[in-house]
Parts: C-alpha cells; structure tokens; sequence
C-alpha cells in the first residue's frame, strides 16, 4: 500500500504515494480534519478543487451523531458524506484526552458520558473496530490511550502498557472480522505511538507495534500542551524505530513551520484543526506568516491574502473586504479563509513533495521558514 519515491540525503524525509481502496494519496499529505463528517464550512467539491486527497472523521463523534444506524443505512461515511476520495478515521483515543473529565478508563475500555446529553457510552478497543468498520473508512486508528501532558514517566509507562494491550486487542479483532470499505477491498489499520515525552517509552512503543504488523503507524500524544521541543522529541524518539516500508502519521499536527519539521524528521501525513478554526476568528495563513484580518491597518488593503500562495476561489477578494465580512458578521468572510488556508496548507506539502522529487527540500524548508518567520508580530487590532 505504500511506496517509497524518493528520500532526502540531509533529513528523513520522504517522498511516498499511499495506494488506498479509495484512491492515491501523494505523501507528504496534509488531511484536512472533518470530525463530524464535514470540513468545517467546505463542501466536498471544494476540497477536490483544494488538493484535499485525504480527510479525517471522527469515531467517539459520528458514534453519538448521527449514529450508526444512519451511517449503515448509507453503507459507509463515503456515501453518507458524498467524499469519494480516501478517508481517515481516528479512534475515540484522543477524547480519552479531551473529554478527561467526563470519562473513566479500565481495562475493558472508556466509560464517557456524552458532551452532548450527559448519556453513558461506551469504547473499547472492539468497540471502535465495529464502529469505524460501520464507517468503512480506508484507514482505521487503533484505540489508544492519550496521556496529558506534562505526565510522570511511571504514569505515561502504566498508559502505554494499557494502549499496547488495546492494540493487541484490536488486532485480534481485525483478524476475526476482516473488516472492508464499501469498495470491497480491505479496511487498513495504524497503531498509535505513544510514550508522553520519554524516549525510552516512545522506543518500547513503536518496537512493540511493529512487532504487531500494522498497516502503518501514527505518533500519538504531540500536540497536547507540550513546548514544542517537547514536540519534535517525541516524534525523533519514535521514527527511528519505526519500519522504513509503512507509512507515518503525526496526529494532530500543526502549524505550517511545525509540518515543514516533522516532515525532516520522517512523517508522512498530518492532520490539523488549525486551517479552518484560525479562519473562524479571521486569522489567514500567508507566505509571510499568519494575518489577522480584522486589523484596522487592512481596511483600505485592495491586496489579496497571499499574492503568491491564493487560491482562485478567494484570490479575486480584497483584504479590505474581506476583513468588511468579518466585521459584518458575514458567513462569507469565513469561508473564504477556511479556504484560503486549506489552500495554503495543500501547496505547502505540494512543494515539499516537488522539492523531495527534484533533490531540493532543504533549501525548500530553509526559505519557507527564513520567511514565514521574518515579518514580526503585528497585534491583530492594527
């Protein structure tokens, strides 16, 4: 399923195609997260004219809304949503973290009482299988546990063994009931590396998952509060042990300078929140670093986002218009943002795949953040 194009000599970094029972994903991939069955103000045919080739859903959300019984009476998430290309769903695991407070953890599972209507539900590591095999997702993420951080070794070493457990659960699972998508070929599945910021935690981890012999796998628990060097050491601490021939995942990941550096250290795709829920508070990704465009200092801006990194379904707006429909409390003036940024996110991995294939990702990773960092910070009511 994965094919490894082409590698940088002075990083990890790679250049890979994912073949899916839904389509080909070109890798490094950034996938737009659509928890609930949609990205947030992005219509399908929007995000195949973005470059979107993968998007994720959501397992504990979809479970609560709309529910089973309403996916299986479409046939699969693909049907129900109207997205043909691949799909990715994450197990619950990350509301283990989220929902802390409305959740207990055992051996058997979580115990949550819904966001939604304080009920009681329920999942376990066959629970989420029968759950995303419902969806038909093409990739299925393993349930795990989410530790918060920061977290004390003996604590985050109790939760993986705990995650481990769950995995071989899974697999088990998988074995029995060989779940598939609606194309009829095979659902594929990733184990989740976990380990909170300890290096041999994060070693132990992702030995014992290869050992399981999943599809791929995701570096779990990044993006959870830690400092970002705390980031980059989880993910340096995991890679290595990690089988060259499977595809990396770093959950949850980030800004655009974050992805250029996870990419350098050996990942291979990203999802992330933060195109489309900066854009709902009017905050767009540039070349040149993140605008706010409800400054004053754009209202007579006749300038684009990004004159060079715009998509022509928002390069004809102004940055004073736009920043009118924000003030104007316009539903445009988000959307146009959701997808300006998603658009920027697509180019960035598109030029990272281009400059890996033409031997060129460093000085490509040098020049985008030389860049992105130069401007200063300018308070977002200027």
């Amino acid at each position: 399923m994965f094919e490894l194009i082409a590698t940088d000599p002075e990083s990890m970094a790679r250049r890979g195609r994912l073949t899916l029972p839904h389509g080909v994903v070109e890798t490094p991939a950034f996938m737009p997260v659509g928890t609930q069955g949609t990205v947030k103000a992005v219509s399908p045919g929007e995000l195949d004219q973005l470059g979107a080739q993968i998007i994720l859903g959501n397992t504990y959300h979809l479970n609560l809304r709309p529910g089973l019984e309403v996916i299986r009476d479409f046939g699969s998430l693909h049907q129900f949503s109207r997205w043909q290309k691949p799909i990715l769903t994450d197990s619950g695991g990350y509301q283990v973290f989220s929902l802390a407070k409305l959740r207990k953890v055992k051996e058997e599972g979580v115990h949550f009482q819904s966001h939604l209507d304080g009920s009681k539900c329920f999942i376990g590591p066959e629970t989420s299988m029968e759950i995303q095999a419902v969806l038909a997702s093409d990739i299925a993420m393993l349930f795990d546990e989410c530790p918060p951080w920061p977290c004390g070794e003996k604590e985050a070493d109790v939760s993986l063994d705990l995650t481990l457990r769950w995995a071989q659960r899974c697999k088990e699972w998988i074995l029995r009931n060989g779940p598939k998508t609606d194309t009829g070929a095979r659902q594929y599945h990733f184990g989740i590396v976990q380990g909170s910021g300890y290096a041999p935690l994060r070693e132990k981890a992702a030995k014992a998952l290869a050992t399981m012999e999943f599809d791929g796998y995701a570096v779990g628990g990044v993006s959870v509060g830690e400092p970002e060097e705390e980031m980059m050491r989880a993910v340096e601490s995991s890679t290595p042990h990690l089988p060259v021939e499977k595809p990396r995942y770093a959950m949850g990941l980030g800004t655009p300078p974050q992805m250029l550096e996870m990419i350098a250290r050996g990942i291979d795709m990203f999802d992330c929140v933060l195109p489309t829920r900066l854009a709902r508070h009017g905050t767009a990704f540039t070349m040149d670093g993140p605008v706010h465009i409800k400054g004053k200092r754009f209202e007579f801006d006749h300038g684009p986002l990004d004159a060079e990194c715009s998509h022509p379904l928002t390069a004809d707006f102004s940055r004073a218009y736009i920043r009118h429909l924000f003030r104007a409390g316009e539903i445009l003036g988000l959307r146009l943002i959701c997808l300006h940024n998603l658009h920027f996110y697509q180019s960035l991995v598109r030029g990272a795949r281009a400059a890996l294939e033409a031997g060129t990702f460093a000085a490509y990773r040098a020049a985008f953040l030389s860049r992105y960092h130069s401007r200063p910070s300018v308070p977002s009511d200027l």
